[in-house]
């Protein structure tokens, strides 16, 4: 007995010694390592973010960008041809960017020069009766003509990172014609960061210095005359003495054509010749045309290096990319323009 016990242990030590000096190394599980993810920017501000009104204000240059997201090594990698839209404004970079105070403020007018609107959430409209009012880092819900109105002789106005949208149908005449930001004052405004939706025409000025801006999801809606409502992301009326620069927006109009859709950017001669205008850098789409070019009087106009997105329409609006161009007008110039896919947008002559 005492020599098969014998036998048993040395037949167990030399097991133990072939698993433990090795194997192939297939044979065994390697431990999985692990990988933390990059650090990504907190999206929620911090609790001292705080909502206010004040005469000061620090200006931002620019918005943070957050780290890339971590990606698995074992990932299929990302194609090099980048989205149409990529670059361009969007929900991710537009709007407010610290915690909000609800304020029902009803339609108020601001009449302080110099008022500083900050952090505010507004059910209401803002009526600018002042000179160098800024609204920034605030939301604004309409059910007014307007969501933001400079009233004539006033000047200054700047409207950063802020929501500006609207309630459907609502206000005086059904929604009638609207606005999200109007320009009736006496100089350029500023609209930088925002997102902006609803509103039937949705930037609507002859001067102001428009960029950076996400402008999307406007609704079509029948006034009380039974019309329907029609809509621009950007319209200018003509008659400006000042200049109006559109610079790296997003203007998107899916609304359709037979209920009342325009343009993206409409430069029409209702109240007098366009001129000195720059549509430069823009995703656009939609609209019976993506592009109203101002037509035979239209001088000083540039529009180069925007892109006609197809994604509601074949040729980026309806009937097509631009209409109303005046290539022989006065320092007009069309250059870099193009579809989604690269290829050259060409205009029509005016007529």
């Amino acid at each position: 007995m005492t020599t098969l016990r014998r036998l048993l242990v040395g037949l167990a030590l030399l097991l133990t010694a072939a698993c433990s000096s090795g194997g192939e190394k297939g044979d065994r599980a390697e431990p999985t390592p692990t990988r933390t993810p990059s650090a990504v920017a907190d999206p929620t501000p911090s609790a001292s973010a705080s909502a206010s009104v004040s005469p000061g204000i620090s200006w931002p240059t620019h918005r943070p960008k957050p780290s890339a997201p971590f990606r698995s090594p074992d990932r299929t990698p990302a194609t090099t041809a980048a989205p149409a839209g990529a670059g361009f404004p969007d929900a991710g970079n537009t709007g407010p960017r610290i915690r909000l105070k609800a304020r029902a403020a009803g339609n108020m007018s601001v009449r302080t020069d110099g008022a500083v609107i900050r952090g505010q959430d507004v059910t209401g409209s803002l009526d600018i009766y002042a000179n160098n009012v800024t609204v920034i880092d605030s939301r604004i819900t309409s059910t007014n003509w307007w969501g933001i109105n400079l009233r004539p002789g006033y000047s200054g106005l700047r409207v950063l990172h802020t929501t500006i949208t609207a309630v459907p149908g609502k206000g005086p005449d059904n929604g009638g014609v609207d606005y999200a930001v109007s320009n009736m004052g006496s100089s350029a405004i500023e609209v930088g960061w925002c997102d902006i939706s609803v509103f039937g025409n949705a930037l609507s000025m002859g001067q102001g210095n428009l960029h950076d801006n996400y402008v999307h999801g406007l609704v079509p809606f029948r006034n009380n005359g039974g019309e329907w409502q029609h809509t621009d992301a950007v319209i200018s009326g003509g008659g400006s003495r000042g200049t109006l620069v559109v610079r790296h927006n997003t203007l998107l109009n899916p609304v359709p054509v037979d209920q009342g859709a325009s343009a993206a950017v409409g430069l029409f001669a209702d109240t007098g010749h366009v001129s000195n205008t720059v549509i430069d850098g823009n995703l656009l789409a939609g609209g019976a045309y993506a592009l109203y070019g101002g037509g035979d009087g239209a001088t000083g106009i540039t529009v180069t290096n925007n892109v006609f997105s197809t994604r509601y329409h074949r040729y980026s609006g309806v009937y097509g990319a631009v209409t109303a161009w005046n290539a022989g007008g006065a320092d007009n110039v069309w250059r870099g323009n193009r579809f989604d896919d690269g290829t050259p947008v060409t205009p029509e002559p005016a007529g």
